[in-house]
């Protein structure tokens, strides 16, 4: 770098978020499954395909071993699958991966997981778009989806990143999700993960969906098993919640967002694209009116990502490992499949944090570095603690959610010029 410019001091800030109270997991799910009254409809010993999600979901080994009990008390027969979409770098074995680095294993679960890429086509819906689905789930007596409810990065809707969702993209494969992306761009998100799921319901072949909300803290809020029925509705509600829990950064007007890592296991284009207000997909969408971040720098990948930096797009800047760690086979496979070419753009690569952040402070105009609003997050799942300029001192004693933890203090690298731990994490 030839400009050498300074760092403003930082402050630690707890970020305070809606409580909730604990959730008996096991307990939950095992009385509403029972409260459904399923043992006089189905057969003994019919099998059961149990979706599963490829993000990090709190606690989500052991909502699906409780859902896999709660079947097997049944006297059904249920096995795991993959309901990824092209996730797991659209290999069978690559999303068997990603379900083992959830804890998703045969062993830890006591059911088979049974991983392809195979599809049947079921029906069409009525805009003439093929419905795809997982040729594995399709051949089982019955299904079963587990996945978490939030709002989606992409779009905003009645329904967006669930059960529903879930029962489109994931089931469909990569084949599936592909056509469906197209077909959003032509019909909309909303509408055609409706019109698919409303299919696949209609088929009497989902026995019923269990929705986990989330709060601030990536605490599991809520588990609630939606039998077709009322799934549709029960979602609705179950997005609203999840919009009223879901954190936020500490601020809305930010001149350098500072990400440490990125991942699929974090969000679908890596970090919330709605947190940090930046979809960056025109032809889609248009981007969230707050907050307003200027440059976003991100650091890192997640181990648990396998090179997929799916959303890097959105960034401005990055770091050499970062880029390093990019399986671009993985990245532009799930970028095709999800008809968003933009997030898979690489950014400026800096040679390490100092530089990136460095360059971002020195791309914002004309404001003094001691004035910038510099915010500083491990992801954008975990935002209760985050770092944050000391231009931002005087509105922080102003809010009663947020808490300084310590005094301003220097940005600090270690002698790779890498950021050190946030806030002891």
């Amino acid at each position: 770098m030839s400009q050498d410019i300074g760092f403003p001091d930082m402050i630690t800030v707890r970020q305070h978020f809606e409580t909730t109270p604990p959730v008996d997991i096991a307990r939950e799910i095992g009385t509403q499954v029972d409260a459904l009254s399923l043992a006089a409809r189905v057969k003994h010993g019919a099998t059961v395909a149990v979706g599963c999600s490829s993000r990090g979901i709190a606690h989500y080994d052991e909502i699906v071993k409780a859902t896999v009990n709660a079947l097997k008390n049944l006297g059904l027969k249920p096995f795991l699958i993959p309901a990824m979409g092209s996730h797991g770098a659209a290999t069978a074995e690559g999303q068997r991966k990603v379900l083992a680095l959830a804890g998703i294993t045969e062993e830890r679960m006591g059911a088979p997981v049974r991983s392809s890429l195979a599809v049947v086509e079921i029906g069409q819906t009525p805009q003439g778009v093929p419905v795809l689905v997982d040729r594995l789930a399709w051949q089982a007596d019955h299904m079963v989806l587990v996945n978490r409810i939030k709002p989606h990065t992409e779009f905003s809707f009645d329904i967006e990143s669930g059960v529903l969702k879930m029962m489109a993209i994931g089931l469909g494969k990569e084949k599936g999700a592909t056509f469906y992306h197209k077909a959003f761009m032509s019909y909309g998100h909303g509408p055609m993960i409706l019109s698919i799921a409303d299919m696949i319901l209609s088929s009497g072949r989902v026995l019923f969906g269990v929705g986990v909300v989330e709060n601030g803290y990536c605490e599991t809020a809520a588990v609630s098993v939606m039998p077709p029925e009322t799934m549709i509705t029960q979602e609705e509600s179950l997005l609203k919640r999840a919009y009223r829990l879901a954190p936020a950064l500490p601020f809305d007007a930010v001149d350098v967002l500072i990400i440490d890592e990125m991942g699929k296991d974090i969000s679908g284009c890596g970090f919330d694209a709605k947190v940090v207000g930046r979809i960056g997909m025109p032809l889609v969408s248009p981007e969230p009116p707050r907050p307003r971040v200027k440059r976003i720098v991100v650091c890192d990948l997640t181990p648990a990502t396998g090179g997929n930096a799916d959303g890097v797009g959105c960034a401005d800047f990055i770091t050499k490992r970062l880029a390093d760690k990019i399986d671009f086979k993985a990245l532009y496979v799930n970028a095709i499949a999800g008809s968003e070419p933009e997030h898979a753009r690489i950014p400026m690569q800096m040679a390490n944090d100092r530089e990136a952040v460095q360059a971002a402070m020195g791309s914002i105009g004309l404001t003094p570095f001691e004035d910038q609003n510099v915010i500083r997050i491990k992801n954008t799942l975990q935002l209760e603690t985050a770092a944050v300029s000391r231009a931002f001192q005087s509105a922080l004693h102003k809010r009663s959610d947020l808490a300084a933890v310590g005094p301003p203090t220097p940005m600090s690298f270690d002698a790779d010029g890498n950021l050190k731990a946030l806030g002891g994490q």
